[in-house]
């Protein structure tokens, strides 16, 4: 039987830790916000006689817990030596961004309910190092939206095993606005015919059907999307082989409104019925919603 799985969460107050929660329920883990440590063990205990009905769980367990948080420590090391897999997530953020949070969202830090902000995020940091120290992965999201926060637990975290499935992010873009960070490959398709000449179709975009159908439509484009698939079906597998878990394709036109937003699509599409966990964003769409 598949061994049991647990993510426990953990990290300074305002670094995102219940958006990732939300994140990895989505992806169908069983997840408990603001558990005491003291109830861990139990909890694991409680899954693993469930006969493989919860084989995975993410659980928050941080200093909103206040005096039931002192033996978190004591309680990583008792689960280590359990039979499950267990991974310790540890989310921070910069002072600068955490007290920016904080004053957008008008909260008090749990450590310093009347006086500094940056105070209490520097004794929590204080009061976290040990349980920092025990972590098998950190993330600093200091320059996350909700959307990376997103994409980086379904890429991490999303995929049953590594070897199974391969995650591929798929992002549409303007060339007149500048090419995206950070990306694998890009696709330049302004060599196909353009639906922005078309005044019917201008004030869509490729998620409309008639851009759709006249992006897809065209000879051209169906030749070029042949090649292009049949490229990345060589591809991931080699990728895979070599340790490569996440591809970041680009597709780019002039706009990033209706030839890159519809192959985009399209291509999402197909890699999905190959098995791959895919996210599509368009990031020119997005920024005029």
């Amino acid at each position: 039987m598949e061994q049991f799985a647990l993510v426990l969460l953990t990290g300074l107050s305002g670094a995102g830790k219940s958006h990732a929660l939300q994140n990895f329920e989505d992806i169908g883990y069983f997840c408990i916000d603001n558990l005491p440590p003291g109830l861990l063990v139990k909890f694991v205990e409680l899954c693993r006689q469930a006969e493989g009905k919860t084989r995975r769980a993410a659980v928050v367990c941080d200093l909103r817990g206040r005096e039931f948080f002192a033996d978190m420590s004591e309680t990583v090391d008792a689960l280590r030596r359990m039979e499950l897999r267990l991974e310790l997530l540890f989310l921070e953020a910069s002072d600068e961004v955490m007290i920016h949070r904080y004053k957008e969202t008008r909260r008090r830090h749990p450590l310093a309910p009347s006086g500094s902000v940056l105070d209490g995020i520097q004794l929590e940091r204080s009061l976290l190092a040990e349980l920092r120290g025990k972590a098998d992965r950190v993330i600093d999201t200091s320059d996350f939206s909700l959307g990376d926060m997103r994409e980086e637990i379904r890429t991490l975290y999303g995929q049953g095993s590594a070897e199974a499935q391969m995650s591929v992010s798929v992002t549409s873009f303007g060339f007149k606005y500048g090419m995206p960070p950070d990306v694998d490959m890009v696709a330049d398709v302004r060599f196909l015919p353009n639906p922005f000449y078309e005044a019917e179709l201008k004030p869509l975009t490729g998620l409309d059907a008639p851009v759709r159908e006249f992006v897809l439509g065209n000879p051209l484009t169906e030749a070029f999307l042949e090649r292009y698939i049949e490229l990345l079906h060589f591809l991931l597998p080699h990728y895979r082989r070599e340790g490569k878990q996440h591809l970041a394709l680009a597709v780019g036109c002039t706009g990033g409104q209706h030839r890159s937003v519809a192959l985009a699509e399209h291509i999402g599409r197909d890699l999905r019925e190959i098995g791959c966990f895919v996210t599509v964003k368009h990031r020119e769409i997005r920024a005029r919603m």
